[in-house]
């Protein structure tokens, strides 16, 4: 089934053309490739919600396969529009995943490759300033905007969202917080703006209040709000006060939904309590958009950051990539192909779901696209346009996607990926398709394709060391 698209009739283009002198002359930056194809996105431009977990692993929601789980508003915006299975963060650890996300490039491009270390690092320069951000394209093109939870790319002067392109911000600077004092490493670490606040509450609904605050006034202008909750990230020792446990914390309403003790001790049932309250969460913002009459011209994106880590002999071994291999800061499946869904009315048939290989870069693109806005010409972006792909209409935009992480390195073209944990390993070979586990490597049976794919590797990385932007 073909998605509906907006009716755009000869008529409209007058009053656009007239509409864009008008912007023009007042000063606005308005980027289109033709008047033509602004048309075609029809004269009202969507409001832009683009919602990330922390850590959520591949079979840790309903509609993913977890049949114990409670996330019935994840769940129901699968159902309102497209899940994709083989959707892939483009690393497979926090900051630089959000750092691709927000600049449309691979880490190679941009240089930021590693996660940000300590008190230092989170509040050092992080990402280069030279990197356009996707926020700073949108306000340009007429968006208000505002980013409210994890930032994680670097909090010196210069650095922050509201010096990035955001109207607007609420979180925090590191990589994770406590839930409720909002401390990272004994530090207090959150923000309105650039200044640190102290709040009460728990940083998920802090995020999502924040939020409905900003998509509820009546203003003309489209919103582009960017919600990367710090749910459900494992808790951390360093964010404790003496005596603490190290437990996940979730509200007590979460535990109920189960039928759970709230002062359980069971990392599972925590667990379960922390992606339960994201999800409450996510279902306030959503209903908060239906309420309002914003729902119908709301392009909304959810995925997680990276896939959940493994954290073998700490006793926080309870998140689940199923049926996927490994996890977090590992290019096996379990780290970078994430859960992820799509909703755009009149655009997107609801219901169904993507099997291309898609990549978060494409979240950025995807949303240009719905701001009629385009990206920066002086760069490479590499994220592409998913649309035809999501609405069933064409296969992936991507030739293959590359990874290259630490010492692993990797490859998806097609239904093969090629793998290796280190520099000096041989290439392991998997059709992860039929071997969605990556347990038969076919790499001996297959030399010729093993070279192929190493070939293509070679290419990708050169061409991402090349000078220039």
């Amino acid at each position: 089934m073909k998605p509906t698209r907006p009716r755009t009739r000869i008529e409209h283009l007058p009053l656009l053309r007239a509409l864009l002198a008008i912007a023009v002359v007042a000063g606005a930056v308005i980027n289109t490739a033709s008047i033509s194809n602004a048309a075609e996105l029809a004269i009202e431009r969507p409001n832009i919600l683009l919602i990330t977990a922390d850590n959520l692993g591949y079979g840790d929601i309903g509609c993913y396969g977890n049949k114990t789980v409670r996330t019935p508003h994840l769940d129901r915006l699968s159902a309102s529009g497209v899940r994709c299975t083989d959707f892939y963060t483009a690393s497979p650890t926090c900051t630089v995943s959000r750092a691709c996300l927000l600049t449309g490039r691979y880490a190679q491009r941009h240089k930021l490759t590693a996660q940000l270390p300590g008190l230092a690092g989170n509040y050092g320069v992080g990402l280069r300033h030279s990197e356009i951000l996707l926020p700073e394209l949108l306000q340009q093109a007429g968006y208000r905007t505002a980013c409210f939870g994890k930032w994680n790319i670097g909090f010196a002067e210069g650095s922050r969202p509201t010096e990035r392109g955001f109207d607007e911000f609420l979180g925090h600077a590191s990589g994770n917080i406590d839930y409720y004092s909002h401390v990272y490493n004994g530090k207090l670490d959150m923000h309105r703006g650039v200044e640190p606040v102290r709040l009460k509450g728990y940083s998920t609904d802090l995020f999502a209040d924040a939020a409905i605050r900003f998509m509820r006034p009546a203003d003309e202008r489209p919103f582009f709000v960017y919600l990367p909750f710090n749910a459900p990230h494992f808790p951390n020792a360093l964010n404790k006060a003496p005596g603490q446990p190290t437990l996940w914390q979730a509200p007590a309403s979460a535990f109920a939904a189960y039928g759970y003790d709230a002062q359980t001790n069971d990392e599972k049932q925590r667990y379960y309590a922390v992606i339960t309250a994201l999800d409450d969460a996510i279902g306030r913002v959503l209903a908060s958009l239906d309420t309002s009459g914003k729902a119908a011209n709301t392009l909304v994106m959810f995925y997680s950051d990276n896939g959940a880590f493994m954290l073998k002999r700490r006793g926080l071994e309870v998140a689940s990539n199923r049926p996927l291999r490994d996890g977090g800061v590992t290019l096996w499946e379990g780290g970078i192909r994430v859960p992820a869904m799509v909703r755009w009315p009149g655009r997107l048939p609801a219901g169904t779901e993507c099997r291309a290989p898609l990549l978060s870069c494409d979240f950025f693109s995807l949303s240009l696209r719905a701001a009629g806005a385009a990206p920066p010409a002086d760069r490479v972006i590499d994220g592409h346009d998913p649309l035809a792909a999501l609405a069933g209409e064409a296969a992936s935009p991507h030739e293959a996607l590359f990874f290259q992480y630490g010492r692993f390195s990797a490859v998806r073209a097609g239904r093969m990926k090629l793998l290796r944990v280190k520099p000096t390993a041989a290439w392991m070979l998997y059709d992860v398709v039929d071997d969605i586990g990556e347990s038969h490597n076919l790499a001996a049976a297959r030399p010729q394709q093993v070279r192929q794919l190493e070939k293509q590797f070679q290419l990708w990385l050169s061409s991402t060391k090349k000078s220039g932007k």
